[in-house]
């Protein structure tokens, strides 16, 4: 049996023992390649000094990576727990290192299981990647429990939350994490990574959470002006904000935005500015 730098088995062998095909269920594609899971952990960097949370770490080779790369400690959310055995392993290199949750990421109350300086770092499964995401960027306190995100999402998904106004990738995911946070795309993830290959080409984006906001808001007005604007959005404002306010065009003239542009041409610090209002602040 060949092994690693950290002394492991590489994740092929490991994954062969235990029979760890990937479950199309849980949404998970496997990444082998070490060279590529430590570029991922090295994108999060510093890690010394920080707890890692990953979710969905499968049989850990992005685990592994952090690691190899210094994290202080890692909480590893699994699910799946077919894939304990080999995450035990890791856990018995890394003495007191790594703590392994065997729970549904969606169920987890993050403070509860996480305490002092913290980030994220995961290949969240597809299929519940956003719901995640808009979870982390809207519940409890601001500035948050987190110091960075660094994921990886479905490219498309990743421009969505990218995107500038005026495309068609512009939207509700791109204005919530482009107020919350300042996001940066990093780099592409082929297909042909992963084991098994998604359809898809995958992408890490990077998110620093703003402790100062231009315009500050609720972030529950927020997601309902833009519910509402999005939700129409070949509609012009001062028709699709009816979902919102109760005179569109009175609100819209009072902050001096055009009552004839579309959603997707409006600035994020403009849905701020349209939240404010709606929250009476």
């Amino acid at each position: 049996m060949s092994v690693v730098e950290d002394g492991l088995p590489p994740l092929r062998e490991v994954i062969a023992r235990y029979d760890l095909g990937a479950n199309k269920r849980l949404g998970q594609n496997f990444l082998f390649d070490l060279n590529l899971t430590r570029r991922i952990a090295r994108s999060a960097a510093p890690l010394e000094g920080f707890t890692i949370v990953e979710v969905g770490p499968g049989p850990g080779g992005l685990t592994r990576a952090l690691l190899m790369e210094g994290a202080a400690r890692v909480v590893a959310i699994e699910r799946d727990e077919r894939t304990l055995p080999a995450l035990a392993e890791i856990s018995a290199v890394y003495a007191n290192r790594l703590s392994v949750i065997a729970d549904d990421a969606l169920a987890i109350i993050w403070p509860e299981v996480v305490s002092g300086p913290a980030k994220i770092v995961a290949n969240l499964p597809y299929n519940v990647a956003t719901t995640l995401l808009t979870g982390w960027l809207t519940q409890g306190a601001w500035p948050p429990w987190f110091a960075s995100l660094t994921l990886m999402f479905q490219k498309e998904v990743a421009e969505r939350i990218v995107a500038k106004p005026g495309g068609k990738d512009y939207g509700r995911l791109s204005v919530l994490c482009q107020w919350r946070c300042e996001v940066k795309k990093l780099f592409d993830v082929n297909r042909s990574a992963f084991t098994p290959a998604p359809k898809v080409t995958s992408t890490i984006v990077q998110f620093i959470p703003k402790q100062l906001f231009e315009v500050s808001c609720e972030v529950k007005d927020l997601e309902k002006v833009t519910s509402a604007a999005f939700g129409q959005r070949r509609k012009m404002l001062r028709s699709s904000l009816r979902g919102a306010f109760d005179t569109p065009e009175a609100t819209l003239a009072e902050l001096g935005i055009n009552p004839e542009l579309r959603a997707e041409q409006l600035q994020v610090n403009d849905f701020a500015r349209l939240a404010k209002v709606l929250g009476g602040s």
